[in-house]
């Protein structure tokens, strides 16, 4: 699973203290509602076990921690694994809109072993093939409509188990004071840390942007090389660089399906074979 040994490491998320002594309070100090620790952690069981995916995902995150420039060389089987999958699958929205072919949550439920079962073996021989994007267009206050990309099913419960497996490497990377998209943060805490920061930090200005259609124009290809830093398994990385874009080859709208121009395709096909 991974090519190194290296140093040990303390938890991501901390209670209330921050890592170091002389740290902005901004950083330590995490308001109200903070995290206990990250999904792994949580889960992990007291007995180990060989087929205890909590415990699997434990182990990883404890070799991410300890060697912050280990390259880890094999990823996809946590992916697969049945209880990921599981947790994938029952962690999302039931309600939730469906994607092109119409699948919803509670009637994929009604034979979710079976189907957890064929989507794995279809993950693991390398035959698992994401479904396109429908799209849907959200009003905005200024007029403006927001493109919304609505995922399959279980294109959604694959993006989940890969989000899953790489938060068990990069939550030991990411700094105290990142909320953004991290499990168990929100935007409120980031506030309330904003706010004691003030309160206890000479602060002259506050910077505040947006940058405009930020996932539309990432570009791909930087991402992959980013990943590639701690993920050496070629079958992953296109998980991670894709994401919600992972099946957005071509995106279904109202009228003919049209090919995204955003992005790269450079690790989609044949990416999860081998």
């Amino acid at each position: 699973m991974t090519n190194g040994p290296g140093k040990s490491d303390r938890p991501t998320v901390p209670e209330k203290s921050p890592n170091k002594a002389g740290q902005p309070a901004a950083e330590g100090m995490e308001g109200k509602g903070l995290a206990k620790g990250n999904l792994p952690q949580q889960n992990v069981s007291r007995t180990p076990s060989r087929t205890d995916t909590p415990s699997a995902m434990e182990r990883v995150r404890q070799a991410a921690g300890k060697d912050k420039k280990l390259r880890f060389t094999a990823l996809l089987h946590h992916i697969y694994n049945l209880e990921t999958l599981r947790r994938a699958y029952f962690s999302l929205k039931k309600e939730a809109a469906p994607g092109v072919d119409g699948e919803t949550w509670r009637h994929y439920g009604e034979q979710l072993e079976g189907n957890l079962q064929d989507l794995a073996e279809r993950l693991k021989r390398g035959a698992y093939r994401a479904k396109p994007v429908r799209r849907v267009f959200i009003p905005k206050a200024d007029g403006r409509q927001r493109p919304l990309g609505v995922p399959a099913l279980e294109d959604k419960i694959v993006q989940r188990a890969a989000v899953e497996v790489l938060n068990a490497i990069y939550e030991t990377d990411f700094l105290e004071f990142s909320y953004g998209f991290r499990p168990g943060r929100s935007q409120h805490q980031a506030l309330d840390a904003l706010y004691t920061g003030l309160l206890t930090k000479k602060v002259n200005w506050v910077l505040d942007l947006d940058i405009r259609a930020f996932f539309d124009g990432l570009s791909h290809e930087w991402l992959v090389k980013f990943v590639e830093h701690r993920v050496a398994d070629r079958r992953v990385e296109c998980f991670a660089a894709f994401g919600q874009r992972l099946s957005s080859l071509r995106i279904r709208s109202v009228g003919p399906s049209v090919a995204s121009k955003a992005g790269t395709r450079r690790c989609y096909r044949g990416a999860l074979r081998g």
